[in-house]
């Protein structure tokens, strides 16, 4: 919850200074997906998850790959169609129940990016547009209100499906349709 350092401005001779209380012990994880389909408009597709910050030797502080796989389910629901998806090494990838749950379902691919390739994630461009953006020069009250930004500034990338699209451009990839065939 620690504001990200960015320019402001201040009177002459006066430093700004913005007061930040404590450091929380919670944690906000964001997993996303960027969709792409040659002919129609580009989608992104997320779910943020609030640790409860107790501690608790149970509880995952991040997403598990059930979560991972319920976003993928509920993306294909959304989608109506097959999907490739490409994505990085994160372990929950390529826990064996995910790998199972891949096996298991004919309207999807995955292809995996390489080792240390986060150049190649569109979903790291959305990233750099949430904190250069819609979070740059904000200092959080609390958990909830980080998730209420975060929440506001993935939904403005979501009605501006050109920045989706460059996003993608970024990473020098592109969507070809499937040759028939």
């Amino acid at each position: 919850m620690t504001p990200a350092r960015a320019r402001t401005w201040g009177r002459r001779g006066r430093t700004p200074v913005v007061r930040v209380r404590g450091r929380s012990r919670r944690r906000v994880s964001i997993a996303a997906l960027t969709c792409y389909k040659a002919g129609e408009r580009s989608r992104l597709i997320y779910r943020p998850r609030l640790d409860d910050g107790q501690g608790r030797s149970k509880g995952r502080k991040s997403f598990a790959w059930s979560d991972y796989r319920d976003l993928i389910v509920a993306a294909h629901n959304q989608l109506d169609g097959p999907i490739v998806l490409i994505w990085d090494n994160l372990n929950t990838h390529l826990a064996a129940g995910m790998k199972e749950f891949i096996a298991a379902q004919d309207w999807l691919t995955v292809c995996q990016l390489p080792p240390y390739a986060p150049d190649l994630n569109p979903v790291e461009g959305v990233w750099s547009l949430l904190r250069c953006g819609f979070l740059a020069n904000v200092a959080f009250a609390d958990p909830c209100h980080l998730v209420r930004t975060v929440r506001r500034g993935l939904r403005k990338i979501q009605y501006r499906p050109q920045l989706i699209d460059g996003c993608l451009t970024a990473t020098g990839l592109l969507v070809t349709p499937p040759l028939p065939g």
